[in-house]
């Protein structure tokens, strides 16, 4: 498990390209093995895992726990094919971009085939495992073909103690993910880009509304946004993405709107 500090905006005016993409940028994240970042932003650990064979989710030092989620809760979505995460004895199978939120407490979880994110938060208490299928969430559509932001938002809505998580799906012809950006003073969010075609990228802003930063971010790569960052990108192709958000408040609308002439 890597281990990343955390950062202020003052910091981020003597980054470079390769310090920037070690601080915020996840990458290599879906290989046999699950491979995982623990932020000191509001304490998230990110991980994946594309299993080749039945893996367990292990705890790891620096938590200090006897199993991964003692003190902890999780999100899980599956952003390939169909594959079976097993909590406790109990099998979960996700077709793609369902979501399954596994509450404290649970002392064993496996992944078998299908490519799996996960995003976990400290916990104060005890919420049932929970499985989202995307096909029964309901669909929020916003922006516009316009804008080239023509996007469906998907919130799984599990109750939780820190985590909300959802996944959007940009339309064909639409590179835009969030414009008009926005901060979260309250709370980290994290994207992981997919469904973005083979050597295309997404471009995606960060850092303070008024010195933006950028990042040039590959498929199945990740970004953890700090509370005083923007989050936003633009693609060469259209693509899809996960939020996930862990901090102080779990309203949806709980941000700070940049407008565009704001923005610098």
């Amino acid at each position: 498990m890597e281990i990343r500090h955390a950062t202020s905006p003052e910091q981020i005016r003597s980054f470079d390209t390769t310090e920037l993409r070690s601080r915020y940028l996840v990458e290599d994240l879906f290989g046999p093995h699950i491979t995982a970042v623990y932020t000191h932003h509001d304490r998230m650990v990110v991980a994946g895992t594309k299993p080749a064979k039945a893996t367990k989710l292990e705890t790891e030092d620096p938590l200090r726990s006897e199993h991964f989620l003692q003190r902890r809760e999780l999100g899980v979505v599956n952003i390939g094919d169909t594959g079976t995460v097993t909590v406790d004895g109990v099998p979960y199978e996700m077709d793609n971009k369902d979501g399954l939120y596994v509450g404290m407490g649970a002392r064993e979880v496996t992944f078998e085939r299908g490519t799996f994110y996960l995003v976990s938060a400290p916990a104060h208490t005890t919420h049932p495992t929970t499985l989202r299928r995307l096909k029964d969430v309901e669909p929020l559509r916003l922006g516009s073909a316009e804008g080239s932001n023509d996007r469906t938002i998907h919130r799984y809505g599990f109750r939780s103690c820190q985590l909300v998580m959802g996944v959007t799906v940009l339309e064909p012809g639409s590179m835009w993910n969030t414009m008009p950006c926005h901060t979260h003073d309250r709370r980290t969010e994290v994207y992981l880009y997919f469904d973005l075609p083979p050597g295309e990228r997404v471009i995606h802003l960060m850092g303070r509304p008024d010195e933006t930063r950028n990042l040039v971010v590959a498929d199945g790569q990740a970004v953890i946004s700090p509370s005083w960052s923007v989050h936003c990108g633009f693609g060469t192709r259209s693509y899809s993405f996960v939020w996930a958000m862990a901090g102080e408040n779990q309203a949806f609308d709980d941000m700070d709107q940049v407008a565009v002439t704001e923005m610098r």
